[in-house]
């Protein structure tokens, strides 16, 4: 049964009440997850630890940057009936397409890894196992998943998880001693301390991912209503945007307690430089508990993120045959497998897993241009949007979110050469 085939598609319009939108929140819970990884765990740490409030707005701006191309991605896909990788096979050049495509999936195999590799640094603090042990057990556990629940079920699962997170760090808050008004100038002011551009850089890979991109654009059309009534799809992209909004927002707040958490290592001028040694540093200033906490909440954070992945991975791979994610579908299946073997395989060279984690987010932030003006294009293209394509003011917005993740990827790139 293909994704789009599981909330069947109604010959009536919604009912216009207000609990009718909770019918439309699942799509951008999943995509929250994609962006409260382990990746963002070790990115989130070290810009708390190394320079504390400074490099909050990070999380800001990309967030809005993220409900403005989480919307795009989804708009493309209510719209289209199809996600940017399908898109991109009908609309794009072959050559292109596959340069494209083959890159996006680099990328979903890159964050597996992050998400497989903290819920092994997860299983090591709790039980104490290596990490390689760790690594293969969390990878099982994710293809289990992946091939045997349907994603109804996956979505409710994902849901569950995501709240599991975002209280195990509303508890962790509550432990530490914030000061606020610092934490408000550092979400609004931009800071650019000596150094910081590699985390900065990791920041906005870990916020802005362009799996979650084509992750959204294909979930998203398990809301599908009768489309061919024009209110009934207006309908429809106004619940996605609440939808969206709602749920990134969560993704802000839990983000932003990360950093605000680990500013108690920056205070107390402590340099955090794997996540097993920020749990054992909260013990002696936030108690067993937390530490505890805070493990518990890497090792779900760590499995439903790499669920996540997986079906990115397979929505991509699959649209290089023209098809929708469909867990029962064969190139489905090898999607799944592309991204998840190599991201276990990935693991077991990698000497320091605290920097793996983050520069497996840089290298996100690095492929997420092509991803991003690759949409643009799709999205603006009357061809394959009709009446609802881009306005000019949505491609201003979305150039300039092009522009700025472009700037600070040559940024890197200069200072990568010079240091």
């Amino acid at each position: 049964m293909k994704v789009k085939d599981f909330f069947k598609k109604e010959e009536r319009k919604p009912k216009h009440m207000a609990l009718d939108f909770l019918k439309y929140i699942g799509p951008g819970m999943l995509v929250t997850v994609g962006f409260i990884d382990p990746g963002n765990w070790a990115s989130n740490i070290a810009a708390g630890s190394s320079y504390g409030y400074k490099l909050l707005w990070m999380v800001t701006l990309s967030t809005i940057m993220l409900i403005v191309l989480q919307h795009n991605a989804a708009h493309l896909g209510i719209v289209t009936g199809l996600c940017i990788s399908e898109a991109i096979n009908k609309h794009i050049k072959p050559v292109l397409a596959r340069v494209i495509t083959s890159t996006a999936i680099m990328a979903a195999v890159g964050t597996a890894m992050a998400e497989i590799l903290g819920a092994a640094i997860a299983l090591k603090m709790l039980f104490n196992l290596p990490l390689k042990i760790g690594a293969i057990l969390a990878s099982l556990v994710v293809l289990w998943m992946l091939f045997t629940n349907s994603y109804k079920k996956l979505e409710k699962i994902i849901i569950g998880f995501v709240s599991i997170i975002g209280l195990a760090f509303i508890v962790e808050v509550w432990l530490v001693n914030v000061h606020w008004g610092e934490a408000v100038k550092g979400w609004v002011t931009p800071s650019f301390p000596s150094g910081s551009l590699p985390i900065i850089m990791s920041v906005l890979g870990a916020v802005v991912m362009p799996h979650n991109l084509f992750l959204h654009s294909e979930v998203i059309q398990s809301r599908q209503w009768n489309l061919q009534d024009k209110d009934i799809m207006e309908k429809q992209l106004k619940y996605e945007f609440m939808d969206t909004l709602f749920s990134m927002i969560v993704g802000w707040a839990i983000n932003s307690a990360m950093i605000l958490v680990a500013v108690s290592f920056f205070v107390n001028h402590m340099q955090v430089t794997e996540l097993e040694q920020a749990q054992v540093l909260l013990k002696p200033l936030l108690g067993n508990g937390a530490a505890v906490i805070f493990a518990v909440a890497l090792l779900f954070a760590g499995i439903s993120s790499s669920v996540t992945a997986g079906m990115a991975g397979a929505s991509i791979f699959s649209g290089l045959f023209d098809e929708p994610y469909d867990i029962h579908d064969k190139h489905t299946k090898m999607g799944v497998l592309v991204t998840i073997i190599p991201a276990l395989i990935i693991i077991f060279f990698i000497s320091n897993p605290f920097k793996g984690l983050v520069y497996s987010q840089m290298l996100l932030s690095v492929q997420l241009p092509i991803t991003i003006f690759t949409q643009i294009y799709l999205t603006s293209s009357k061809k394959v949007m009709g009446e609802y394509k881009n306005t000019r003011w949505e491609n201003i917005v979305l150039w300039i979110i092009g522009a700025i993740v472009a700037v600070l990827n040559v940024a890197l790139l200069i200072d990568g050469i010079m240091g």
